[in-house]
C-alpha cells in the first residue's frame, strides 16, 4: 500500500498543474485576441529582447565557467570507452 502513495499523489499533482497550465495558455490567448496590433507588437519585441538577453546571459555563464574550470585545472577532455 505504501509504495502506490508516491504514484497517485505525483500523478495527482501532473493532473493539477495540466490543468492550471492549461486555462493559463488558454486566458493568456483568449487576452491574446482582444489586444491591437500595436500591443503584439510590443509583445513580441519586448518578449525578443528577452530571449536576447537570456541567451546572451546563458553565453557568459558558459564562458566564465569554462575559464573557471580551466583556471582550476580541472580536465576537460571526454572519456572514449
Amino acid at each position: 500500500m505504501m509504495e502506490w502513495i508516491p504514484v497517485v499523489f505525483v500523478t495527482f499533482k501532473f493532473l493539477v498543474l495540466a490543468t492550471g497550465m492549461y486555462y493559463a495558455i488558454k486566458w493568456h490567448y483568449d487576452q491574446g485576441k482582444k489586444g491591437k496590433t500595436e500591443e503584439r507588437r510590443a509583445v513580441l519585441r519586448a518578449s525578443g529582447k528577452v530571449a536576447a538577453l537570456f541567451m546572451l546571459s546563458l553565453l557568459g555563464l558558459g564562458l566564465v565557467t569554462f575559464g573557471l574550470i580551466r583556471m582550476l585545472g580541472m580536465d576537460l577532455t571526454f572519456p572514449i570507452p
